[in-house]
């Protein structure tokens, strides 16, 4: 059977993904631009997250209540998101609709109006997210985490810092998007009711004079991957966060890992679940979470309890992360069996959303040059064999564990 990914490189160099789904009257657009915060300047982090709150203030001749309503008018449900790598557009629309969308949505790319007097609006915003960390000890203890463990620049917080937004001028703003926001670097998914076809043409006519190559990032090393930090918190909680090492998303071993992280954290019957919350009540949440890119994963664990239950949760995560690597690991079928079914039923239940799958089809062709079907996805991890699980479980090594804790009083990791 065909693949329903239809994917071509336009006119101006940025590749377009497109699938149609049979069913749904609706189709989500999700554009990529590589400006995100790994791209800032290191004395103006946060300009991303200044930049993705004026990209929603008026564009071309538009004000930002002219923006607004005219992409109320065409019935488009958007948002600005910033990650590491990109700022993203999100957009939801009628499928039907998507030729006369598609000139609004590019106008809000190509030509943001970024007025001066949006900066200090936007500054604010972004200043107010940044302050909300210190009521939310979780967060700001993955914000630690990210930090310490990764390499530079994708350490970066997308909040920024204080400092670095306090420095953001307008000249910034203008000077980092004309930089970024180029066709060759940005990827561009459209997912739901929509033909390729017609896509295709549309966005020719719409971006023929686009041109150029945005700067690319280069990853250093940390110098505190594989350490301990303790920040103090005076509650009465603890959240604990590690990170190890795990294979790209380009590597054959990627499903295979997926498999070994459901086994460990697939739901409640996976085995943090059971050893540390059910059978020790030792917490009230703990998981284990893989994430991939082009070049490098990562597993991010994490249990958040209270103080005089923190060591012994930590040990006994640790225990369990340790146990299912190297020479004495053993999955058992019935683990793996659970493992594939949790993770098709979650597939499927997010192959329903058309904004899903757009994010999806983008984060495919950012890590690996082509997007996948649901079909293939479910096909990857459906193939994975108890032998062949067991054989990566054993000579799996978790390399640096980078370990954060926030709340009352240190542990010893």
């Amino acid at each position: 059977m065909p693949s329903p990914i239809f994917s071509t490189t336009l006119d101006c160099g940025m590749p377009l993904i497109v699938e149609r789904i049979p069913g749904v009257a609706s189709a989500s657009l999700q554009w990529l631009v590589p400006a995100g915060a790994a791209h800032d300047p290191a004395d103006r982090t946060g300009l991303c997250a200044i930049i993705a709150e004026m990209l929603m203030r008026g564009c071309g001749t538009l004000s930002s209540r002219e923006q607004a309503d005219e992409l109320d008018r065409l019935g488009i449900l958007r948002a600005t998101e910033v990650g590491t790598q990109y700022v993203r557009l999100n957009a939801t629309f009628v499928g039907a609709n998507a030729d006369a969308c598609l000139p609004m949505l590019v106008q809000m790319v190509r030509q943001p109006r970024f007025d001066t007097a949006a900066l200090e609006p936007s500054r604010k915003l972004s200043q107010q997210s940044l302050a909300g960390l210190a009521d939310n000890p979780q967060e700001r203890a993955g914000v630690l985490l990210t930090s310490r463990h990764a390499a530079p620049p994708v350490n970066r917080s997308v909040l920024g810092t204080e400092e670095g937004l306090a420095a953001v001028t307008h000249a910034d703003v203008v000077r980092a998007w004309e930089r970024q926001c180029r066709p060759r670097g940005s990827i561009l998914a459209i997912a739901g009711d929509v033909d390729a076809a017609s896509i295709t043409t549309t966005l020719n006519r719409l971006l023929g004079d686009w041109s150029g190559t945005a700067p690319s990032i280069t990853l250093g090393s940390s110098p505190t991957r594989g350490t301990y930090f303790h920040e103090p918190d005076e509650s009465n909680q603890t959240h604990i966060f590690l990170a190890h090492e795990a294979p790209a998303e380009s590597s054959p071993d990627a499903p295979l890992e997926r498999m070994h992280n459901a086994v460990l954290s697939g739901g409640t019957s996976a085995r943090l679940f059971t050893e540390v919350r059910e059978k020790r009540a030792l917490c009230y949440s703990v998981s284990a979470s893989y994430s991939s890119d082009r070049l490098y994963g990562r597993v991010v664990g994490y249990v958040g309890t209270t103080p005089e239950k923190a060591q012994l949760s930590l040990d006994v995560m640790l225990d369990q992360l340790r146990g299912a690597c190297g020479d004495h690991a053993c999955i058992q079928a019935d683990e793996l069996a659970r493992a594939q079914i949790g993770y098709r039923a979650r597939l499927v239940s997010s192959g329903e959303s058309t904004r899903s799958r757009a994010a999806t089809l983008a984060s495919d062709w950012h890590r690996l040059d082509r997007a996948r079907s649901l079909d293939e996805l479910v096909s990857e991890t459906a193939s994975v064999t108890l032998e062949a699980l067991n054989g990566y479980a054993r000579r799996r090594t978790m390399g640096p564990v980078t370990i954060v804790t926030v709340g009352p009083a240190p542990l010893k990791a």
